[in-house]
């Protein structure tokens, strides 16, 4: 029996204390024991998205929370600017499009980023637009955007930055009350260490001033109405209970190694498989800077990606992911986030070695681990 490695970038592996945690029975969400773990998820999320604002837990993927993001700050027939560089970001513009509202592309080519000056051009030439929807991890194309950056230039302006966090919340340094970031959401599934279910947002004074203006429809991601239940320790419709008495867990494993510790460790574990990948001589799909969350790399010429995922998994019984939209069959990616550690990298860079090889790529077997350790032996 060969064992199981799930190294995708999302879902992650869970801890398995916190396994064992959500293995208890499960909690009625209307009962004194739910709001005590309600209490104490609430106050260690702040800490986690640094920030002294509510978050706003809502049972859904990440999706969810761009969705809530958009029908609860716009209005039909709004501008907002929309960061294009991977997969992602087209997502926020098709939630856009699916309620009305007008969306400005900044558009760079998958694997680029769009700079903190262009977002200020575009912003000027567009001074009515309401919002600026980016990605800080771009997870389809291993990209992390400049929000702090953006932030600078979006902040003299009337709209809002909303940022997606699903791919950074607990992975990179995302400092949302001290950048000025106006909206911040993210998803349980990845840095957090958690199965999907819950998203999460959180929003600056500026953002409810949005929500206050909102004219579109809304019911279930009502961020108003969920804000009253959280205030009183509480979700406004079922929750993800067992979810949520795991998250307790991983804000404890988040708060015991330290927020820094945590972004450093995830850096290094980065910088570990992008040498061991460059080593055995391949590409870097990432040209700008790359996300710590992941590594994409270009498929050898003359194998399709789509193959190394395949081989991954019969083989060897590890999970990655492949490209995405016009990157599928041109692009595997590596995650090394959240439950992850140096063996683990090692593994999935000996696991390529042979990979390659089955595929009939030339080899020098040791040339990927061997940069990889060089790395994760730096003190």
């Amino acid at each position: 029996m060969k064992k199981y490695y799930l190294m995708a970038p999302g879902p992650t592996p869970v801890p398995p204390t916190v396994l064992l945690a959500m293995a208890q029975p499960v909690l009625h969400h209307r009962t004194p024991e739910y709001e005590a773990l309600f209490l104490e998820v609430r106050t260690g999320l702040k800490r986690l998205f640094q920030t002294g604002q509510d978050v706003i837990p809502l049972t859904s993927s990440g999706t969810g929370a761009l969705e809530a993001a958009v029908c609860n700050t716009l209005s039909p027939g709004d501008t907002a600017l929309v960061l294009r560089a991977g997969k992602f970001g087209e997502r926020w513009e098709e939630i856009c499009r699916a309620y009305g509202v007008t969306v400005v592309p900044m558009d760079a080519a998958f694997g680029q980023t769009v700079p903190a000056e262009v977002v200020g051009e575009t912003l000027r030439r567009h001074p009515h637009a309401k919002a600026v929807l980016v990605q800080h991890s771009e997870s389809s194309t291993g990209v992390l955007h400049d929000v702090k950056g953006i932030a600078a230039v979006t902040r003299g302006s009337g709209a809002i930055l909303v940022v997606d966090a699903v791919s950074s919340l607990g992975i990179a340094d995302l400092r949302m009350d001290e950048w000025g970031l106006d909206l911040v959401l993210a998803g349980s599934q990845k840095g957090l260490m958690l199965p999907p279910g819950l998203a999460f947002c959180a929003l600056s004074d500026r953002a409810w001033g949005h929500v206050r203006a909102s004219r579109l429809p809304k019911y279930y991601f009502d961020l108003t109405a969920e804000r009253k239940f959280v205030t009183r320790n509480e979700c406004r419709f079922t929750p993800a209970v067992s979810i949520f008495v795991g998250l307790r867990e991983v804000l404890k494993l988040l708060e015991a190694e330290g927020l820094p510790n945590v972004f450093r460790r995830h850096e290094r574990l980065a910088r570990a498989t992008r040498s061991g990948v460059e080593a055995l001589g391949l590409e870097l799909f990432a040209k700008a800077q790359p996300s710590p969350a992941l590594t994409a790399v270009v498929a050898p010429r003359g194998i399709d990606s789509e193959a190394v995922l395949s081989t991954y998994s019969t083989s060897h019984n590890i999970t990655i992911a492949g490209g995405q939209g016009e990157m599928k069959g041109r692009v595997f990616r590596l995650g090394h986030m959240g439950h992850v550690g140096d063996f683990d990298v090692v593994t999935a860079l000996a696991a390529l070695e042979q990979v390659l090889a089955e595929l009939g790529h030339p080899v020098d077997f040791g040339e990927g681990v061997r940069a990889a350790q060089k790395v994760l032996a730096e003190r």
